[in-house]
């Protein structure tokens, strides 16, 4: 077994073995509810603790790859594009929701900028995912076949989360449709992530990224959509991932075309580094 072989699957075992473990003693054994985030919080860091590992003492290779340096100063717009981001795409859905009849606009959204804070503060807190999934595990699974690292990456980070609303996290009506629709939804934000952090370098962009997926996306959708509008869990997932589909749909296309135009010589890899 190669170095690259042994250090993704040590990592896997490492990630869900630091975490279903004790997220199932916790809500068994201590009656401890996923949703609260002094339980959930510390096993957040459990990816992140899994990459240093297995890069230190499995493969040995260091982290110079490991786009640990925030660079705030050199990357602020792509720290912008990773803030205002997760707005737009709730704004987007909210949009969505309302054109197509099912929302009415509640004067609750103007809490939105609050929410937009909270992720700029909260960008620490998730970290600890994105040095695992984003910064280790996407680089290292089928080399030199994008869409299928995407769909892999995407598709084991969903699996990890698959216990939490069994555990109190959150409750699925419908679990046979949500299921795959969420584990969908989480392909797409990989794909997202994982663009921020090649275009930028830099792990900390992905991290501020996926906070606002969560802090902005996830509660404005819950609390506006859900809660307040009385949508359904799928109607939800679905509002949401449309514009976050047509986002990744525009950067895979861009990409594409990038692609195929350096192979015909029509652009210098100089400019092609700037798209």
């Amino acid at each position: 077994m190669d170095v690259r072989r042994r250090g993704v699957i040590w990592f896997l075992v490492l990630s869900f073995g630091g975490t279903w473990p004790v997220w199932f003693i916790a809500y068994f054994g201590f009656g401890l509810s996923m949703a609260d985030p002094v339980v959930q919080l510390p096993t957040a860091f459990v990816p992140a603790i899994a990459a240093i590992v297995v890069r230190r003492w499995v493969t040995r290779e260091g982290f110079a790859d490991a786009g640990l340096r925030p660079r705030v100063r050199a990357l602020w717009r792509w720290y912008l594009l990773a803030w205002i981001g997760p707005v737009g795409i709730t704004v987007a859905a909210l949009a969505l929701a309302l054109g197509l009849g099912l929302w009415d606009f509640d004067p609750a959204v103007a809490a939105l900028p609050m929410l937009f804070l909270m992720s700029l503060l909260l960008v620490w807190a998730y970290w600890g995912e994105e040095f695992g999934w984003t910064s280790y595990l996407r680089a290292r699974v089928f080399p030199g076949r994008p869409v299928a690292a995407g769909w892999f990456t995407g598709l084991v980070w969903a699996a990890w989360h698959w216990p939490l609303p069994f555990l109190g996290y959150t409750h699925f009506e419908r679990p046979w449709v949500t299921f795959p629709l969420w584990t969908l939804s989480f392909v797409l934000q990989q794909t997202a992530l994982w663009w921020l952090y090649k275009r930028s370098g830099s792990v900390w962009v992905a991290s501020l990224a996926h906070a606002g997926n969560n802090m902005v996306i996830g509660l404005a959708s819950g609390e506006w959509l859900a809660e307040a509008g009385g949508l359904g869990e799928v109607t939800v997932i679905l509002l949401t991932s449309a514009p976050l589909a047509a986002a990744c749909a525009f950067v895979w296309w861009r990409g594409r075309r990038t692609a195929d135009a350096e192979r015909t010589g029509r652009r210098s890899p100089a400019e092609t580094s700037r798209v």
